[in-house]
């Protein structure tokens, strides 16, 4: 995990117009849209001291996605809540990156940051995550599934579910 660099914007476009990375969104992103994105987390990190970081493999420096904390503040009754979340291209899928950087921004929102809860979310459909959200000790009580405000009304990702977890 580490801070993001000029050059992480391509293979990030990349894996966000790639539609099975993105099958659990709306959509896929354009490159304008995924650029606009890294800017949002660059200047989270500027206002909150905490953000997603750019992820890549130790042994090669390869970019694969990003994990780490979010704060989120939608309307819903968890909120405002901070977010543990990662995003990977496929090429790293199963091979345990997303649960170990997980486990890592788990600890620094715990540790260095104080925070009490941290939650996780995602799609009902996406089971992957959810197996993620459950190996790094995530909980989730079905009556904190919600419809997400931010995706479009009946759209088939807009059931979510709701993992909590707590400082050890």
């Amino acid at each position: 995990m580490r801070e993001w660099r000029d050059e992480d914007l391509e293979p990030f476009a990349a894996l966000n117009a790639d539609p099975v990375v993105m099958q659990h969104f709306p959509s896929t992103l354009t490159r304008e849209q995924s650029d606009a994105l890294v800017a949002r987390i660059r200047r989270g990190f500027a206002e909150d001291g905490y953000g997603l970081w750019a992820l890549e493999v130790r042994k090669t420096g390869e970019f694969i996605g990003f994990t780490g904390l979010a704060l989120q503040t939608f309307p819903a009754p968890f909120n405002p809540s901070v977010e543990v979340g990662w995003r990977l291209q496929r090429s790293a899928w199963s091979h345990g990156y997303a649960s170990e950087a997980a486990r890592v921004a788990l600890g620094v929102g715990f540790d260095e940051f104080g925070l009490d809860e941290i939650v996780s979310m995602t799609a009902v459909t996406n089971l992957r995550s959810q197996r993620v959200m459950e190996r790094i000790g995530m909980t989730r009580d079905p009556a904190d599934d919600f419809l997400h405000p931010n995706v479009p009304e009946g759209h088939r990702v807009q059931p979510h579910v709701l993992y909590r977890t707590t400082r050890p």
